[in-house]
């Protein structure tokens, strides 16, 4: 499928999705970085932690919200309030004593708004595309991701330490064409908004959240999918931390490869591998069924980060990263239109929200490793984290199939009865 079969309203939604990565990949690894200089370790640790609370729920109301209403007026709110907190953040920089305060209130305007908006944009590409195509434009999404993240951490790069005010400038001038992008191109779309069905709405919210929990087979699919992600957030915490402590160093000329340059360039090898492969991939799994495609993909990535756990060679950790990865390529696109397949017309919103749980949880999981790992050998974390992920592929699996198979055996057999 190419660029100019997709409807409208993909495009639009694939390009500023682009761009908003992009601007958020060049501020969010520095934050933590910009609070603890600025004010003090402990403070920065505790408001970050406060803004992942708020990212969480300010998602759930975006679920519903995008449920409720026209998703169009939805985005162009939220882009523009993003716009005004990233000009705020830009302005409160300027005077010599830079107003922390006022940065720091606009940054979690910011995180609010975008978390808002979030679901929306998820929901959109379920709303524009049909099983048929849906893997086909998940597919070219996750390209995109990983492209625009590249992009992003370059660019905050080599902005942030000399250049922070430029950066920050920039960033408001992108994030200013996402709504014009909106209000020009996006097609209000037509949808029956759900209705509300109490009259307190906080109750209406919950109970909208309660059909999604309820979906056993889409909760396990959530479930399933915060196991495997732990996997590979594990990379950035526990075996980053490894590796800093038992990596044993490596030159290359006067060049010395250390723990947390290794750590680097397995990150890096990811990021070029997703952008030179995944058409490569994909043109390969076009040939399997969704089953033997999910599961051959998460075979490879399982054995890939099993390995890379306790691993401590730099041919062994960049061999058993490549199989991963690849094995990432696999089966993502597979899972991605698999599971929004699950979800129904009228809460996609909401369930697309929810089913953002897998990457908080995933995150939650990769943070007790470093926990898990000060009492256990690297050896054992591998089996610990196999285990973790050999529980995910069961549930992913059973949660995205088994009940499609029951489906079709009922179909069939009222068919013949």
């Amino acid at each position: 499928m190419n660029w100019k079969d997709f409807e409208q309203n993909i495009k639009v939604r694939l390009t500023t999705s682009f761009f908003n990565r992009a601007v958020t990949s060049a501020v969010m690894p520095f934050m933590a970085l910009f609070f603890a200089q600025e004010i003090n370790k402990v403070w920065a640790g505790l408001f970050l932690i406060l803004t992942v609370i708020l990212s969480f729920f300010s998602s759930l109301i975006g679920g519903y919200i995008s449920d409720r209403f026209q998703r169009k007026k939805i985005l162009l709110l939220t882009s523009f309030t993003s716009t005004l907190m990233f000009l705020f953040m830009t302005l409160s920089l300027y005077p010599t004593d830079k107003m922390i305060w006022l940065f720091a209130i606009a940054y979690v305007g910011f995180i609010i708004s975008s978390s808002l908006g979030r679901p929306s944009m998820h929901a959109i590409i379920i709303d524009s595309t049909t099983p048929e195509n849906r893997k086909a434009v998940y597919t070219i999404d996750y390209w995109l991701m990983n492209l625009s993240m590249a992009i992003g951490a370059a660019l905050g790069g080599f902005l942030y330490m000399n250049h922070q005010k430029e950066l920050f400038i920039l960033l408001t001038f992108v994030s200013a064409t996402l709504p014009i992008a909106y209000k020009i191109w996006l097609v209000t779309e037509v949808k029956d908004c759900l209705e509300k069905k109490h009259e307190n709405i906080v109750f209406d919210l919950i109970q909208n959240y309660k059909v999604a929990i309820q979906d056993r087979a889409f909760l396990r699919v959530v479930i399933g999918s915060t196991c495997i992600f732990a996997a590979e957030f594990s990379l950035n915490s526990y075996i980053g931390i490894r590796l800093s402590e038992t990596f044993d160093p490596i030159k290359i000329g006067n060049f010395e490869i250390v723990g947390v340059r290794m750590l680097s360039i397995l990150n890096i090898q990811n990021m070029l591998l997703v952008v030179c492969l995944t058409f490569i991939v994909n043109k390969f799994t076009d040939r399997l069924s969704g089953k033997k495609a999910l599961l051959l993909g998460l075979g490879l990535y399982g054995v890939g980060y099993v390995t890379v756990t306790s691993a401590n060679t730099w041919y062994v950790l960049i061999i058993f990263n490549f199989i991963a990865t690849v094995g990432e390529l696999v089966y993502s696109p597979v899972r991605n239109a698999e599971q929004a397949n699950m979800i129904p017309a009228d809460k996609r919103g909401s369930y697309s929200a929810f089913a953002g749980l897998s990457d908080i949880g995933a995150d939650l999981i990769a943070r007790m490793t470093i926990i898990v790992g000060a009492f256990l050998i690297p050896t054992m974390m591998s089996v610990y984290i196999g285990i973790i992920v050999i529980i995910g592929i069961f549930l992913l699996y059973t949660g995205l199939f088994v009940r499609k198979d029951i489906q079709s055996k009922e179909i069939l057999n009222k068919m013949s009865s």
